[in-house]
């Protein structure tokens, strides 16, 4: 799975949209636009910290 397609699953795991999520994390909407469309990468750490605050603080849809 690539890094674009990770990032939007996890955001769409959440069930935010692209701005709530990037008001939740604080990354810039257009980071976050870029990452998702494939013209960014984001840093495997990057990925791995937000994976890890989804899951630590229940914010899974259905979760929580």
């Amino acid at each position: 799975m690539d890094f674009n397609d990770k990032i939007r699953e996890l955001r769409e795991s959440t069930g935010m949209s692209r701005k709530e999520f990037c008001e939740y994390f604080s990354i810039p909407y257009r980071t976050m636009t870029d990452w998702e469309r494939d013209q960014r990468h984001a840093p495997d750490y990057v990925v791995r910290l937000l994976e890890y605050q989804i899951r630590t603080e229940g914010l899974r849809r259905g979760e929580g």
